[in-house]
């Protein structure tokens, strides 16, 4: 049973794969033994992720990328194939956030964040797609978020490009099942990372109030999303497609 979760010889792309969820996830497909593509905007952060990686003994390489030009998941998906030959994974997992309330919110701000959320998964998604095709299989994995589910008083925009992340994943799962590529999302919740560590210096109480709310009675790491990662990237997973998978210590069936 357990070679069902063996991904030696698969290749994973993993955007915002240089910390937090991303970095987390790249680990969990590492340690079962798929090599690495890690896409960030920061070259300093791809290079310790980079470190990180090789002392699990896997190729790994990082490509500095900007998600919001057009042409970047070509390019990515380009210096993949041209690396390692192939690509059968890829974690859709860059995202950002401008917390305002939606009376303030400028439209280049709203237009950003999706660009950033949204935009970029699907380019991304569109341009591994004859990769997938070629291999005769592929695993696409959209990070959402618990915003794809609940709404946000400060969280507009990053709302709306979540939500957009579960439809897009259903729409994806349905087109490319012929050709052996199930689309998956999984849902965060309240993670300890540097996106929500700025969250809770600009929102007082903001820790305590949703850990009041997490059955588990506690936030969330990175490596909580390494198993989940593994389990959707593999053949353990290969009839399941178009699900959105919460991964949040049950804080979105709690009341």
């Amino acid at each position: 049973m357990i070679s069902m979760f063996n991904l030696d010889g698969r290749v994973a792309i993993v955007t915002g794969g240089n910390g937090g969820i991303g970095l987390g996830m790249a680990e969990g497909l590492a340690q079962a033994g798929a090599k690495i593509v890690l896409v960030g905007r920061n070259s300093e952060k791809n290079a310790a992720a980079v470190s990180r990686l090789e002392k699990l003994g896997v190729e790994v390489f990082s490509i500095e990328k900007d998600l919001t030009e057009a042409t970047a998941g070509a390019e990515i998906a380009s210096a993949t194939e041209e690396r390692f030959g192939r690509i059968d994974i890829l974690i859709n997992n860059a995202g950002s956030n401008i917390r305002k309330r939606p009376e303030d919110l400028e439209p280049e701000e709203f237009r950003w964040v999706l660009e950033t959320n949204l935009t970029s998964a699907f380019l991304c998604s569109q341009a591994v797609y004859p990769a997938m095709k070629q291999v005769g299989a592929g695993k696409i994995i959209n990070i959402g978020s618990m915003y794809s589910i609940f709404g946000g008083v400060v969280s507009t925009a990053y709302s709306v490009s979540k939500a957009g992340i579960v439809q897009m994943t259903k729409s994806m799962a349905t087109a490319w099942a012929p050709e052996n590529i199930q689309v998956n999302a999984v849902l965060p919740g309240w993670i300890d990372t540097e996106l929500t560590q700025k969250a809770r210096k600009e929102v007082d109480g903001l820790y305590e109030r949703q850990l009041a709310r997490i059955p588990d009675g506690r936030w969330g790491t990175p490596e909580d999303h390494a198993g989940v990662a593994v389990f959707l990237a593999s053949s353990a997973s290969d009839y399941i497609t178009g699900t959105a998978i919460p991964v949040d210590g049950g804080f979105s069936i709690s009341g």
